[in-house]
């Protein structure tokens, strides 16, 4: 299997997010892409490439303008009101329910129309990073559109959080989305299986109203994890896209038994959908001891994952999401792909 992969994430490296009511030590961090390459390099998975460059066009096609350019110059915006020792912008203000949503030209007004949590920091290597990672995603995507079986989209940061207009959750640009929107584009018909720990929330909205792309996640219920209010079982999709839309909430301490029931569930309407192509938002934060999440999934069963990816005899793109137990995240990926590919 080929990987896609850009050195471009290691300029962003937040060092802090606002968490539980304090600031703490970030846990989106460059050593988690850095481990997986390593595991990648160690089990001789395959070709680590670069990513072709591709214009804003395919970026555009599932995000707004206004959005793509705000990221490409919010860092520049914050040192200018802040200074030069401001290195992290973060919101700190949004416009509830009550408030104006007419968009002032501060920094601050921007940031809290275009960001939906506290936890996501733009840098000064953000805006890079995070397109690097749509093209690391899109040069995947043409190598399926291209014939390959499989490929993995080593990105970073991840995307699944994004939504058309938002972003959040360390999430910028929706990776995953751009890659389904190029194939898509180029005639195909696409699937998402989203296996983070939590929700994708930006995936389903970008979708929500559609019936040519599929989205199908099974994630911690939104009653006590995060995004908290997207995820729900009742949300199926709306107008044409009504019943394109699949949502699995699953209690704390999910293990592999109850995990693999769901999983089941979504093959079973990835099927009877019949895509031409399927693409998997790999989180790994299901791990037992990941520091922020509540499921209780061991390393071996990420390799029964993967075989029940692959049993769905798909052309199939995973792209890197979440995952924050740095020490077995690569052990934990990887086992996934080799699932997929069979050669444990």
């Amino acid at each position: 299997m080929k990987t896609f992969y850009s050195p471009a994430h290691l300029a962003h490296v937040p060092a802090e997010e606002f968490e539980a009511g304090r600031l703490t030590p970030a846990v989106e961090i460059p050593e988690r892409a850095e481990a997986v390459r390593a595991r990648i390099v160690e089990r001789k998975l395959g070709e680590i490439a670069a990513p072709a460059e591709f214009d804003n066009e395919a970026v555009l096609r599932v995000h707004d303008a206004e959005l793509v350019g705000f990221l490409g110059e919010a860092f520049e915006a914050w040192q200018a009101a802040y200074g030069s020792k401001a290195q992290s912008a973060l919101p700190s203000r949004w416009p509830a329910p009550g408030l104006s949503a007419r968009r002032a030209p501060d920094i601050e007004s921007r940031l809290g129309t275009f960001a939906f949590d506290a936890g996501t920091p733009i840098m000064k290597g953000t805006w890079q990073a995070a397109r690097a990672a749509a093209n690391v995603a899109l040069s995947a995507a043409e190598a399926i559109r291209a014939g390959e079986r499989s490929a993995f989209a080593l990105t970073r940061p991840p995307g699944h959080h994004a939504a058309g207009d938002v972003f959040g959750g360390f999430c910028y640009l929706n990776n995953i989305a751009i890659a389904a929107q190029y194939l898509r584009d180029a005639g195909l018909k696409p699937a998402i299986l989203d296996v983070d720990y939590h929700h994708g929330n930006g995936t389903q909205t970008i979708f929500y109203g559609r019936d040519d792309v599929l989205f199908c996640s099974l994630h911690a219920d939104p009653n006590y994890a995060f995004p908290h209010f997207l995820g729900f079982a009742d949300e199926r999709g709306l107008g044409k896209g009504e019943g394109f839309n699949l949502n699995l909430p699953l209690p704390a301490g999910t293990d592999w038994a109850r995990y693999s029931a769901a999983l089941g569930e979504a093959t079973a309407r990835l099927r009877a959908f019949a895509p031409d192509v399927l693409l998997v938002s790999l989180g790994l934060d299901t791990y037992i001891d990941d520091p922020i999440a509540r499921f209780r999934l061991k390393s071996d069963d990420y390799l029964r994952m993967g075989e029940a990816i692959a049993a769905l005899e798909l052309p199939t793109l995973f792209v890197f999401e979440g995952g924050y137990n740095v020490e077995m995240l690569g052990v934990n990926a990887v086992n996934v792909l080799e699932g997929f590919e069979g050669v444990h």
